[in-house]
C-alpha cells in the first residue's frame, strides 16, 4: 500500500523537477537612473518572479525620477551604495546644465563623452567600496545580469570575476562594437538618422559615420582607462573591447514591430515592450478629466528625467499649443517649478507623475507627446497610440527617424518648436488615421510574437545559466585576429595567386613568341 502510495508522488516530484526552472542566485548591476534603472528595476522583478534569487547592486542619488511613487514591494533584495553628497550635488547642476543645452536644441558628441567622464568617476567610486564588493563575492552569484550601457558594469562584472549578460537600453547602437553584423548598405550607424532605405548618399554618410563611430567608441574607451589602472593589477587588465565579446548574451532594449530588419548573432535577443502592459484602472480624477474632453485626450511626458523644463519659452510655447486643441491634456510637470507667470490652459492638467502606461491604454487617448524615449514608443505601439516626437539627446533622435519610417508619428526639433507649427502637427497626427492605422498594424506585430518579452527574458537567461555559459551562441569569429576575420590572408594569397599564374602565362607567351620568331629568322637564313 505504501509502495503505491509513493509512486503518483515520485511521477509527480519527477515531472517538477522537469517543468520547473532550477533557482538560480542573480546579481543586477544598476548604476544609471532614469528609465535605464526601470528597465533594471523590471528585469529583477521578472527574474524573482521567476523563482530565482536576485539581488541589485544600486548606485542611489543619481535616479532622478522625481514624483514617481516606488511600487517596489519586498521582492529582490538591494545592495546599495553612493557617491559623496557633494559629488551628488555638482552632478545635479551639471545634469542640469545638460538638459538647458538639449532644450535649446545644443547637443553634440562632447555631450555624450562628458557623460562617459561622470560615469567613470563614479566607477572609481565602486570599485574602491571594497567592502560591498568582497561581500557580493562571497555570495557566490551564478551570473550578473547588468545595464551594458555603462562600461563601469562590465569592469564591476570582471572584478567580481562572475559572468554576466548585459542589456542594453536602446535598439542596436552598439552592434559593430559587440559583433554584430551591420551591413553599411542597409544598417544605419547610430547617430546618422538614417533609415534602412538609404539612397546613394545617404549610404556615404553611413560609410563616414562608422568611422565617427569607431573613433567616439575609442574615446570612451581612453575615459576608462585610469579606472583600469587604477583598480585591476598589471597583466590581467582587462579591455573593455574584449569584455563587450566575452558577453554570454546580450538583450536589447527594442523589437522589430519598430526596430529596422537587420542580422543577429545567437547570442542576441530582443524584449522591447517589457515595461508595456495592460491597462490598469486610472483614478477618479484622471477619469472625472477625461470625462469633461469629448474629443479624448492627449499624453504630453519628455521622460523619466525630466519632471519639469526650465525654459520658459519652451514651456510657453507648448502651452499655446495645447490651448489650441480640441482634446484635453494630461502633462507630466512639476507643479511646484510652473512658472508664476505663466497661464496655465485650461484644458491641460499637469502632475509631478502620471500613469503613462494606464494613460496610453484608456480608450480616449488619441495622442502621445514624447521626448522619444525607446519606453515611451514601445508602450505606445503595445497601446495603438500614434505619438509626435521632440527628441532631446541620446538615441532618441535615431528613434524619431523610426517613428516616421514606420509612419506612426511625427518629430519635431526642439529648437523650431513654435506654438502653431506644435498645434498643426499634433492635429495632422490626431485627424490623419493613417497614423493611427499604421500603429496599430505594429500592436499587431508586436502582440503576436510567439513569447511576451519577460517570458523571453527570463527563459534565455535560464537557458544561459543552465547551459553553464553562452560560449556555444558565440561565433569563433571572437577568437580570430582581424585579419582572418575579415579573410584579408586569403584575399592576400588569391590575389598572389592569380598574380603569380598571369605572370606564368605572360612568360610563356613571350618564350612562345620569341621561339617562334627565332624559328622563322633561321628559316630565312
Amino acid at each position: 500500500m505504501m509502495a503505491g502510495g509513493r509512486g503518483p508522488l515520485l511521477a509527480l516530484l519527477f515531472l517538477l523537477h522537469f517543468l520547473l526552472p532550477e533557482a538560480f542566485k542573480i546579481l543586477i548591476l544598476s548604476f544609471i537612473g532614469g528609465s535605464h534603472y526601470l528597465m533594471m528595476d523590471e528585469i529583477s522583478q521578472v527574474l524573482h518572479n521567476r523563482g530565482h534569487e536576485v539581488r541589485m547592486l544600486l548606485q542611489t542619488g543619481v535616479l532622478m525620477i522625481p514624483g514617481r511613487k516606488s511600487e517596489q514591494l519586498d521582492t529582490y533584495q538591494i545592495t546599495a551604495w553612493s557617491a559623496s553628497q557633494d559629488y551628488l550635488k555638482e552632478y545635479e547642476k551639471w545634469f542640469a546644465d545638460y538638459t538647458e543645452d538639449f532644450l535649446k536644441g545644443r547637443e553634440d558628441l562632447s555631450h555624450y563623452l562628458d557623460f562617459m567622464s561622470q560615469l567613470a568617476y563614479q566607477c572609481h567610486v565602486i570599485l574602491n567600496e571594497s567592502e560591498i564588493l568582497n561581500s557580493l563575492k562571497d555570495e557566490k552569484f551564478d551570473i550578473t545580469v547588468m545595464d551594458g550601457f555603462n562600461p563601469c558594469s562590465f569592469l564591476v562584472a570582471e572584478k567580481l570575476g562572475l559572468p554576466f549578460v548585459a542589456v542594453f537600453p536602446g535598439t542596436f547602437a552598439n552592434g559593430p562594437q559587440v559583433g554584430i553584423p551591420s551591413p553599411l548598405s542597409y544598417v544605419p550607424v547610430f547617430y546618422s538618422n538614417l533609415a534602412d532605405h538609404m539612397d546613394f548618399w545617404g549610404r556615404v554618410k553611413n560609410c563616414l559615420m562608422s568611422l565617427v563611430s569607431a573613433i567616439v567608441q575609442n574615446q570612451v574607451q581612453t575615459k576608462f582607462e585610469n579606472v583600469i589602472k587604477e583598480h585591476f593589477p598589471a597583466g590581467s587588465r582587462p579591455v573593455l573591447s574584449e569584455l563587450y565579446l566575452k558577453t554570454e548574451l546580450w538583450i536589447y532594449n527594442t523589437d522589430f514591430s519598430f526596430e529596422f530588419a537587420r542580422p543577429l548573432l545567437p547570442n542576441t535577443v530582443y524584449i522591447g515592450g517589457l515595461l508595456a502592459k495592460p491597462a490598469k484602472p486610472l483614478s477618479q480624477e484622471l477619469e472625472d478629466f477625461i470625462a469633461n474632453s469629448e474629443d479624448g485626450f492627449i499624453i504630453v511626458t519628455l521622460g523619466s528625467m525630466l519632471s519639469s523644463i526650465p525654459l520658459l519659452e519652451v514651456l510657453q510655447e507648448m502651452n499655446t499649443a495645447f490651448a489650441h486643441l480640441s482634446q484635453g491634456v494630461i502633462w507630466r510637470c512639476q507643479h511646484s517649478k510652473w512658472p508664476k507667470e505663466l497661464k496655465l490652459a485650461s484644458n491641460v492638467k499637469i502632475a509631478d507623475w502620471i500613469p503613462q502606461n494606464d494613460l496610453l491604454g484608456h480608450p480616449m487617448a488619441r495622442l502621445l507627446v514624447t521626448h522619444g524615449g525607446l519606453n515611451s514608443l514601445m508602450e505606445s505601439i503595445y497601446h495603438g497610440v500614434p505619438v509626435v516626437g521632440i527628441p532631446l539627446f541620446g538615441d532618441q533622435h535615431d528613434n524619431m527617424v523610426r517613428v516616421e519610417a514606420k509612419n506612426m508619428g511625427i518629430a519635431l526639433r526642439i529648437d523650431q518648436l513654435k506654438a502653431d507649427k506644435f498645434t498643426r502637427t499634433m492635429k495632422q497626427v490626431i485627424e490623419d488615421k493613417r497614423y493611427k492605422s499604421a500603429v496599430m498594424s505594429l500592436s499587431t506585430i508586436h502582440h503576436s510574437h510567439p513569447l511576451p518579452p519577460d517570458q523571453r527574458l527570463g527563459r534565455w537567461i535560464e537557458h544561459v545559466l543552465q547551459a553553464r555559459g553562452g560560449a556555444h551562441l558565440r561565433p569563433y569569429a571572437f577568437q580570430q585576429p582581424w585579419y582572418q576575420q575579415y579573410l584579408l590572408d586569403v584575399l592576400l594569397f588569391l590575389s598572389g595567386s592569380v598574380l603569380g599564374v598571369i605572370y606564368l602565362c605572360v612568360k610563356l607567351v613571350r618564350t612562345a613568341v620569341f621561339r617562334i620568331r627565332s624559328s622563322g629568322k633561321q628559316k630565312q637564313t
